[in-house]
């Protein structure tokens, strides 16, 4: 039996490479702000993205050379902290054949990865899709 995906009011869709440019964190942030708006949301990672949910990145990125003594969290981080504090409004969905393809084996334990071809159902499932980047 197929998983039944929770009805949402929007579904961010992040394709490609997560450090290519600030798509992002720039969703990431429409993500928050949705959610402190009372909104629920899904997330579906395709493509590189599926690399932001990964537990190996760590707590914080690399140092910045600019700015040495100051940390900065890791995409997955934020993407921990957001799922923590809204368990209820933010659903996170991943290519599983994109996740695995990428060698990506190893995601926070809230992220369920589902075929491609599930990607339909979480369309369905949301009253507003807002796509981001390339493969």
């Amino acid at each position: 039996m197929a998983r039944q995906i929770p009805h949402t009011d929007v579904l961010v869709t992040l394709m490609g490479a997560p450090h290519a440019s600030d798509q992002v964190t720039t969703a990431l942030r429409l993500t928050q702000a949705l959610l402190e708006r009372g909104a629920t949301v899904q997330v579906w990672t395709c493509g590189y993205a599926t690399l932001i949910t990964q537990r190996p990145l760590g707590a914080d990125k690399p140092r910045n050379l600019a700015d040495w003594n100051r940390d900065y969290p890791s995409l997955v981080t934020l993407a921990e902290e957001l799922l923590t504090a809204y368990p209820d409004r933010l659903y996170w969905y991943g290519c599983r054949f994109c996740s695995d393809d990428r060698g990506a084996v190893d995601h926070l334990p809230q992220v369920v990865l589902r075929p491609p071809a599930g990607y339909a159902a979480n369309v369905a499932a949301a009253d507003k899709t807002l796509l981001l980047g390339v493969i």
